[in-house]
């Protein structure tokens, strides 16, 4: 039995992770620029747009307008690291309050 905090960790976070790269990558930055400001590696961000993590999460509409919005803020300079993680908690809470965490052991 999955804990509903490993269930986020394990499957929730990876995809805000994996949508927030592609978004960012979209936006013209390389994968190197990325990892620097998302905190994680370089792998990482490769893994993610190549769907071998972070995939298989569809997100509620609000939450997709939050992931696009924290991009945009990430590239105009505009996001504190302090404030990257609250803003990601943002949108988690908006997949879980769509989701709930036990329909994401489905996942």
């Amino acid at each position: 039995m999955k804990l509903p905090c490993e269930i986020i960790v394990w499957e929730v976070l990876p995809c805000i992770r994996a949508a927030l790269a592609e978004e960012l990558l979209q936006k013209g930055l390389s994968q190197k620029q990325v990892s620097e400001m998302l905190g994680i590696t370089q792998a990482a961000v490769s893994n993610y747009t190549s769907k071998k993590r972070g995939s298989g999460l569809d997100f509620p509409h609000d939450a997709m307008i939050e992931i696009y919005r924290l991009a945009e803020d990430l590239v105009h300079g505009s996001v504190a690291q302090d404030d990257l993680s609250a803003r990601i908690c943002v949108i988690c809470m908006k997949v879980r309050a769509k989701a709930g965490v036990c329909d994401l052991t489905r996942m």
